[in-house]
């Protein structure tokens, strides 16, 4: 029986053998069905015409060039799928590139991948022809593999560090502007209802953070890893706090910077281009870090925490918030697609790990909160706007880098889902040396 001949109707295939007895050249559709087992949960077709499937399948995956079935059968798994979708040789329909959630739903659910057996993958290679092993050069929206990067510095280097928040921030602010909506916030928001707007939901995560912070008028707060603003702004508008925000993207600090001038807050707050290695070493009332943490790489936490610490006066509180994995015994690199295309260098620990190194670097957690949940509800509200501002996004930053951004968001929205991964909010105090604090007995921004 032939690979076409399997379940959910034969694919199409080439009707006569070409001349000489020759062995024909496999169709996108027999390759398909050497890499897959059981019902196909999509319709698949190919840049031949051979098409595999059910007919009515609400989704459809094209290949549409040899190139993106190189693509694929250099790089199995995520990498080679996302190097032929960024560069256009593999097309989903059925669903908007700016949120192809339910393709990803259906695909991570319900298609059996297998390895053909030694004489299916000969015959499929031989009759495609060996230079189809040749991995195509890479989507230029694709960073260098870790080991090439060496030449920006080791790891988490200050160096290497400021490229790779380059390659994820610098992107267009004004691309930013129309997918993270007015408040230009890129971490989770807070929803007090799944009817909440994302704007809602920002402006509560920021009163959340303020709270547990305990911010007041004239205190003084040191936000790293600001982005653009968001949590700076919102302190010194709405609390009266003189506040600092440093960030590795110079095109987040100019944005920043200019949101300050134009909201007339210069006086309380400001935002520069820095390392958080290198913010003023005076003492803060109060620190936050809103989604800093996954950039600095899980061995540098006892340094981190640790910096983090020597600028809070004695009983003055942080706040870190942070993705995390759903264990601590789970890998801290990011998958392929998230490294190449997303967070260069990026790393996850677990819960437990997160609050253990807080803890060791001397200060003591007080409240852990996971809003796991809330990320999934922020991500599935950029994706959204992403589509309704689909042309433009496009126009600015390109085809390829938006299809990036969709699949990006709609694949991490579905992490969240799952818990595969969450997001903790840890607060923690610098507590004086015999134990001497002023935290309540109990929480004292909740109601």
């Amino acid at each position: 029986m032939s690979l076409t001949d399997r379940d959910q109707g034969a694919a199409s295939a080439p009707a006569t053998p070409p001349a000489g007895g020759r062995q024909p050249v496999p169709t996108v559709a027999d390759v398909v069905r050497a890499v897959t087992s059981g019902p196909l949960p999509v319709r698949i077709t190919g840049y031949d015409g051979s098409e595999v499937g059910p007919s009515d399948a609400g989704i459809t995956l094209s290949i549409r060039t040899e190139r993106g079935l190189s693509y694929l059968l250099t790089a199995p798994g995520d990498l080679g799928m996302a190097r032929a979708y960024v560069s256009g040789d593999l097309a989903l329909q059925g669903v908007h590139p700016g949120d192809p959630y339910e393709a990803l739903q259906v695909l991570k659910d319900e298609l059996r991948i297998r390895p053909p057996s030694l004489a299916e993958g000969l015959a499929l290679v031989r009759g495609l022809g060996w230079e189809r092993l040749l991995p195509p050069p890479a989507p230029p929206q694709e960073a260098q593999p870790r080991w090439k990067r060496v030449m920006n510095g080791l790891v988490h280097s200050r160096v290497r560090d400021s490229t790779a928040i380059s390659h994820h921030y610098d992107v267009s602010n004004a691309f930013y502007e129309k997918v993270l909506g007015p408040s230009m916030t890129y971490t989770c928001a807070v929803f007090h209802s799944p009817e909440d707007t994302l704007e809602q939901a920002q402006a509560a995560k920021y009163d959340l953070v303020a709270g547990k912070l305990a911010l007041k008028p004239g205190m003084r707060l040191l936000d790293v890893g600001c982005g653009w603003g968001g949590m700076v702004r919102h302190a010194a508008r709405e609390y009266g706090v003189k506040a600092l925000g440093v960030t590795l993207s110079k095109a987040q600090a100019e944005w920043a910077q200019a949101a300050i001038e134009r909201e007339g807050l210069a006086e309380l707050a400001e935002v520069r281009h820095m390392d958080y290695r290198d913010a003023p070493a005076e003492q803060f009332d109060a620190i936050s870090s809103i989604g800093l943490t996954e950039h600095i790489g899980v061995r540098n936490y006892p340094a981190y925490f640790g910096a983090l610490r020597s600028r809070l006066r004695p009983d003055a509180r942080l706040l870190n918030h942070t993705i995390t994995r759903s264990n601590n015994r789970a890998p801290h690199r990011s998958g392929a697609f998230i490294d190449r295309y997303v967070f260069p260098d990026g790393e996850l620990a677990g819960p437990g790990r997160l609050i253990s190194e807080v803890h060791d670097a001397g200060l003591e957690v007080h409240h852990e909160e996971n809003l796991r949940q809330h990320y999934a509800l922020t991500l599935a509200a950029w994706c959204r706007n992403l589509v309704d501002n689909w042309d433009f996004c496009v126009s600015e930053v390109g085809a390829g880098t938006a299809r990036v951004w969709g699949l990006y968001m709609a694949g991490s929205r579905m992490a969240f889902e799952r818990n595969e991964i969450q997001l903790h909010q840890v607060l923690a105090t610098r507590t004086g040396p015999a134990g001497e604090s002023s935290y309540p007995l109990r929480p004292d921004w909740l109601p």
